[in-house]
């Protein structure tokens, strides 16, 4: 494995981050979802500022990509036309908020999110920029495997909980308390020092030794998790894939097109709200059973200028060769930006080739190193065994 700088920030709009293919641009809709005009808008953006691709990441954001630095300012313009820009940078960085997407317009969950998106613009608590907060109040936790640190849930009773990441159990609270319970949380995080040393996430600091305060700790027993959804058609709308979470702006215009609003997830698929058929296009992911599905992969080379090769291209070339039971995570170094977990095949481009991982994450030991993409292709049982 490789030593790397992890970058401690996730760009946003106000503060993109130069990659490979020129400026990416971070998106974050509030309350998850882009109405058909804001989803239009965005499509029109990348084609006229970026490269036109698009990318879904994990925290159930937008990102424009090979934006340059003299289009960025009116591509800022037309994000701010279209009401998707904070005050100032500092308050995007802030307002890192993952919603359940299988909300109904008499559930809590867009009120909830509208409260804590207000209440963190109005606060300075110099959180993290990848430190987050995941609203999943449905009878099941829907949001359970996604990265969030502070979580608002149900419990077993259909009440409202807050639970700090890492903890089992959260403490009850009544719908007017919640988001306020969620901010002292946050602010315990940082006055306990969770803001020090290299992970600066809230499991890590309950790992590490720190103890929630006991009015904030609480009994409460979430409900049950829920498995990933996969594409297909719900109560709200249908669900849809991108393949390896990144799209041409046609396709994300085509959408806007035929759909009430886009509610984002960070499974790399978008509900298309009030469409009762599934949509069509070389780049969604419609069939639950699709390989892409179980395939993730960074923008990798030449898109990325960390990446050591293009993962995408082998991604897609492995994708039919993984069984049904398998997990592959494709990383173009060993940051894992497109998945910091654990996955069934972790490979990680190096200068000398892939390293695999069996059962890990990019930072663990590979027991073999140097894998060309090639001998990968020709030889994809390698990857698990020989199965």
């Amino acid at each position: 494995m490789s030593a790397v700088a992890v970058k401690g920030w996730c760009p946003g709009a106000l503060r993109p981050m130069h990659s490979g293919d020129g400026l990416v641009v971070r998106i974050r809709p509030r309350g998850g979802r882009l109405d058909a005009a804001q989803a239009a808008g965005i499509a029109r953006l990348s084609a006229r500022y970026g490269n036109g691709l698009i990318d879904l990441t994990s925290r159930a954001n937008l990102q424009i990509r090979g934006v340059s630095d003299e289009g960025h300012p009116p591509l800022i313009d037309g994000l701010a036309e279209l009401g998707l820009l904070d005050a100032r940078a500092d308050i995007e960085a802030q307002r890192n908020i993952l919603v359940t997407p299988f909300w109904t317009a008499a559930d809590e969950t867009r009120s909830l999110a509208t409260e804590l998106e207000q209440v963190l613009a109005s606060v300075s608590l110099d959180l993290p920029t990848k430190f987050g907060f995941a609203i999943d109040d449905g009878n099941a936790r829907v949001l359970a495997g996604a990265s969030a640190d502070i979580r608002i849930e149900r419990d077993r009773n259909g009440g409202l909980l807050v639970r700090a990441d890492g903890a089992q159990r959260g403490l009850s609270v009544t719908r007017s308390e919640a988001v306020q319970v969620a901010l002292a949380l946050a602010e315990w995080f940082v006055a306990s020092g969770g803001t020090k040393g290299e992970k600066r996430r809230m499991a890590a600091h309950l790992a590490g030794g720190a103890s929630v305060p006991e009015t904030l700790r609480g009994d409460a027993e979430p409900v049950a998790r829920s498995v990933d959804p996969a594409p297909g058609l719900f109560p709200a709308g249908a669900m849809v894939g991108v393949a390896f979470g990144q799209m041409p702006h046609q396709t994300l215009n085509d959408l806007a097109g035929c759909a009430q609003a886009l509610r984002m997830t960070p499974w790399r698929m978008m509900l298309v709200e009030g469409m009762r058929e599934m949509p069509g296009g070389a780049d969604l992911v419609t069939d639950a059973g699709d390989p892409r599905l179980r395939v993730v992969a960074c923008s990798g080379a030449p898109r990325c200028g960390d990446a050591h090769a293009d993962t995408r291209m082998l991604a897609s070339a492995l994708a039919r060769h993984i069984p049904p039971d398998v997990r592959l995570h494709v990383s173009g170094c060993a940051k894992g930006c497109a998945h910091s977990g654990s996955a069934d095949v972790t490979l990680v481009a190096t200068d000398n080739g892939f390293d695999l991982i069996p059962r890990g994450t990019t930072r663990d030991a590979p027991v073999i190193r140097g894998l060309s993409s090639s001998y990968l292709v020709a030889n994809p049982s390698v990857l698990t065994g020989g199965r």
